[in-house]
């Protein structure tokens, strides 16, 4: 089986490290589908984890989380698929990822993606849709479209990318917030404009100055998608009282100052969208549902899929340039690489 991967002999950890692999076929356990891998995406995870993870000797490591596919086959306890469903999902951090022909997965961490999308535009989400998820409506706990509530602003930061790409689509089709995002060129101002977002502000700016002169509701709750000790002390400014602060990345503990959120009563929340699979909590098929919900809005035209470049075939030169844009930090939206060759 073709893959792409590196092994503990590799020189540093830089892209150049990835390989095309020759591998033993995927054996999927009870729970787990066997997936013919159509279309993959890359996330900031991939070059993290390579990055960091030497594998031991005489053993490699396969990166991707996030997939389009077909089910080949099923485990003896998977429920609510069939041979031959086309389904994404971004599965889980301690399993060898997607870069691969054929994948195995936890059927409780996938879902059945639009069927009027391509692989390549459906392989762009799943990661992301299920962290901008959980930003939303499990960490920041906010209030969905039908509950009364207040007038109530909530601000993303770094919303270019691809969280924020597809976070800011949802928070406008599942809730009555007013969205600020904020972007720091004329390409994500545009892109987050496409998307719908009518409030767009520039971080290298102050905020609190920006989001006065829009006149709008109270900002209860912000996300920080990057940079975000650099952003921590404007955004403890700007909420307001009991508000809350959600964030994805790894910030030098060193340089956010947590007590400044007590006078507010602030309240701050970190979301790593792996936690379900890694500690395989209770209720790990959330995310299965969550990527159901996902393609109903998609299929009903109320979500677009977060796809601005595709490579081409699936194989190591193409992730590596991947991995280069990704951790260039000038990336929209989100790549795909689709096919086999």
């Amino acid at each position: 089986m073709r893959a792409v991967g590196y092994g503990s002999s590799r020189g540093d950890a830089s892209p150049a490290c990835l390989v095309n692999l020759n591998l033993p076929e995927p054996q999927p356990g009870p729970q787990d589908l066997l997936v013919a891998v159509e279309a993959v995406s890359v996330n900031p995870v991939d070059a993290k984890v390579r990055r960091r993870d030497t594998p031991a000797d005489g053993d490699v490591r396969v990166l991707g989380w996030d997939c389009a596919g077909t089910v080949l086959g099923l485990g003896e306890a998977v429920q609510g698929f069939a041979v031959g469903d086309r389904v994404w999902y971004a599965g889980a951090l301690n399993r060898p990822g997607c870069n691969s022909e054929r994948h195995c997965v936890d059927h409780r961490l996938v879902g059945h993606r639009p069927q009027a999308w391509s692989p390549a535009e459906a392989a762009a989400l799943p990661l992301t849709a299920i962290t901008a998820w959980e930003l939303l409506f499990d960490r920041l706990r906010l209030p969905r479209a039908a509950d009364p509530q207040p007038p109530q602003t909530l601000l993303v930061v770094g919303a270019a990318g691809g969280v924020g790409s597809i976070l800011v689509q949802l928070a406008r089709a599942l809730t009555q917030l007013t969205v600020v995002a904020t972007a720091s060129r004329d390409a994500s101002r545009a892109w987050l404009q496409q998307l719908g977002v009518e409030h767009v502000i520039n971080h290298h700016q102050p905020l609190a100055a920006q989001l006065e002169a829009l006149s709008l509701p109270p900002v209860t709750a912000a996300i920080s998608l990057t940079h975000s000790a650099a952003h921590f002390d404007a955004l403890v400014e700007l909420l307001a009282p009991q508000g809350a602060l959600a964030l994805i990345d790894d910030p030098d503990p060193s340089a956010i100052n947590v007590l400044a959120l007590k006078r507010k009563s602030l309240a701050l929340h970190w979301e790593l969208m792996f936690t379900r699979s890694l500690y395989q909590t209770a209720d790990m098929a959330e995310q299965g549902q969550i990527l159901e919900a996902v393609a109903a809005l998609a299929s009903a035209g109320q979500l677009r899929t977060t796809l601005q470049r595709t490579l081409g075939p699936i194989d190591a030169t193409r992730l590596q340039e991947a991995h280069h844009w990704v951790e260039s930090g000038a990336a929209i939206g989100k790549l795909v690489l689709q096919g086999w060759g």
